[in-house]
């Protein structure tokens, strides 16, 4: 993770209400992104993730609230913000009729890039998402990983100020996953701000300075990955299997005093209680009587626990609206 210190603000979304229907998606949601950082945004399926990436770049009208970046108000109308956002989508958005440098001279000429300006953005963009040697290939000719390394450079190729990444290393080898990471680093080094959302815990973990959770079209939390961990430091978390998992063994060890959570994710129990309780023979005895125990652990608070505690889910259990 980069050492970093205090950072200017570079966007802002405050109290941003959206609504499907009557359906809310997004309820008061505020938060800022400072310039320079790289900030991690997670949240379960159904979180409104997606959602606020879209209002965010200005794909998407908000019912009300405001969104502001560079010191400027962001609507769907607002170009000159537009131009210096590039957004990386779950989707590979490439053109498949194009070669690899084709496409990111198209992709640079719709930002307004022209002629030695346009040619040497290309070239510096090539080497950097490494694709030099596949230049004159047809997106379909490359492995996942090249596609999506593509899609990346697609969306570098006018120099944004600030990269929206929505799950960029979905479906890749492991190799093309690193590869991408260390190119999100180098990234920010050079100064563009990175916005990411992802599914893999490690991957917040590796690059993000600080990292904001949402649930519900709400922050529910935000810090550097230290000083959300730190939140659950006065707590004593047990985790254990049981052959015979229940609804009533959940209510059971729920009602324990001193117990905060009891998170159940197939077999497996994640129960968290006040710091001194003592606890832990309790719940035991009690997961004992209800079925045979296959292991009982007692454990350190991770980004992961935190991450449950606060949504009662799993991070990769899904995406968002």
């Amino acid at each position: 993770m980069r050492k970093k210190g205090e950072k200017l603000m570079l966007a802002k979304m405050n109290d941003v209400i959206k609504r499907y229907g009557d359906q809310m998606i997004l309820e008061n949601l505020s938060f800022t992104i400072r310039k320079g950082e790289i900030l991690g945004l997670l949240g379960p399926n159904g979180a409104g993730k997606t959602t606020t990436i879209h209002s965010l770049c200005g794909l998407l009208p908000i019912d009300s609230g405001e969104i502001s970046i560079f010191g400027q108000k962001q609507s769907i109308h607002n170009r000159n913000i537009r131009r210096a956002i590039g957004l990386v989508t779950q989707e590979i958005t490439v053109c498949n009729d194009l070669t690899v440098v084709e496409n990111l001279r198209y992709f640079g000429s719709l930002y307004g890039l022209k002629k030695e300006r346009l040619h040497k953005s290309v070239a510096e963009v090539l080497a950097f998402v490494g694709l030099e040697e596949h230049a004159k290939k047809k997106p379909k000719a490359l492995s996942g990983g090249m596609q999506r390394r593509l899609n990346i450079g697609c969306a570098l190729v006018h120099k944004p100020k600030l990269l929206i990444m929505d799950e960029p290393t979905v479906g890749i080898d492991p190799q093309s996953r690193n590869h991408i990471l260390e190119a999100v680093k180098k990234i920010a080094a050079a100064g563009t701000t990175v916005v990411y959302t992802t599914h893999y815990m490690e991957e917040v973990q590796t690059i993000c300075d600080r990292i904001i959770i949402m649930d519900s079209g709400k922050v529910i939390a935000e810090g550097t990955m230290q000083e959300l961990v730190k939140r659950l430091q006065h707590e004593e978390r047990v985790r254990f299997v049981s052959s015979d998992p229940s609804p009533m063994l959940q209510e059971k060890i729920a009602s324990i005093a001193g117990v905060k959570s009891v998170v159940l994710q197939g077999n497996d129990y994640l129960v968290t209680s006040s710091s001194g309780s003592g606890n832990i023979h309790r719940i035991m005895e009690i997961a004992q009587q209800h079925g045979a125990v296959s292991s009982f652990t007692e454990e350190r608070a991770t980004l992961e626990d935190v991450f449950l505690t606060l949504t009662g889910k799993s991070l990769r259990d899904g995406g968002g609206i």
